[in-house]
């Protein structure tokens, strides 16, 4: 269970530190850019964890597969940023391939 709490944890981190860089300007702005360099280093500390317990390819399948999910959201709420309708049928796609590989799965080490 805690893998999971870490590797949400990564994502997350992953997904402030994706958001800023963007807010960064280039590393343009200083705090954007420290919470880009912040983000990044709990992002993969954290990640580094996850891969003790769980396969690299299942690990990797999830946190970017959430992390793209969790980009995407936050560009269109926080920058403005259109999704169109395949868009949100790829987003929905990833999703369910997430879903699949944790409920179906059993190279998940669960």
């Amino acid at each position: 269970m805690i893998t999971y709490v870490y590797l949400l944890i990564a994502i997350i981190s992953e997904v402030i530190a994706t958001s800023c860089l963007k807010a960064s300007a280039g590393f343009t702005k200083l705090y954007p850019s420290i919470a880009v360099v912040v983000g990044y280093a709990i992002s993969f500390t954290l990640l580094s964890l996850v891969l003790k317990s769980m396969p690299v390819g299942i690990a990797y399948a999830i946190w970017a597969g959430l992390g793209i999910v969790f980009v995407a959201v936050s560009g269109y709420v926080f920058f403005g940023q259109q999704l169109d309708s395949y868009a949100i049928i790829g987003i929905l796609l990833i999703i369910t391939g997430v879903l699949i590989i944790n409920v179906l799965s059993s190279s998940t080490g669960h």
